[in-house]
């Protein structure tokens, strides 16, 4: 039986390659794939962005050897950084409600 941090890497993993290869290397994620991604996996945090060119920027950011695709070890540093950032939220959270 998985732990649940395994159970989290796992389910990353299955969810990276859902989405890639579709278009092209199933290795790698293009533009579409991406967006694809992150409109069925990170939805609710997409919808508050008011720039239509966010997947582009977002995109440009992950693709750190300038390939035009983003391979799982770029789309971890997504990940990461979207989880810090609701970490950062959801401690501030709780210092204003006493709770930390």
């Amino acid at each position: 039986m998985l732990s649940q941090l395994e159970t989290a890497m796992d389910t990353i993993i299955k969810v990276f390659y859902q989405y890639s290869g579709v278009e092209g290397d199933k290795y790698t994620l293009t533009n579409a794939e991406l967006k694809n991604l992150l409109q069925g996996e990170l939805g609710a945090f997409l919808k508050y962005q008011k720039d239509p060119n966010s997947v582009d920027g977002i995109m440009r950011d992950l693709d750190v050897n300038r390939d035009g695709q983003v391979d799982f070890q770029e789309f971890i540093h997504l990940v990461t950084a979207v989880t810090i950032a609701c970490n950062e939220f959801f401690v501030e959270l709780l210092k204003k409600q006493g709770k930390l």
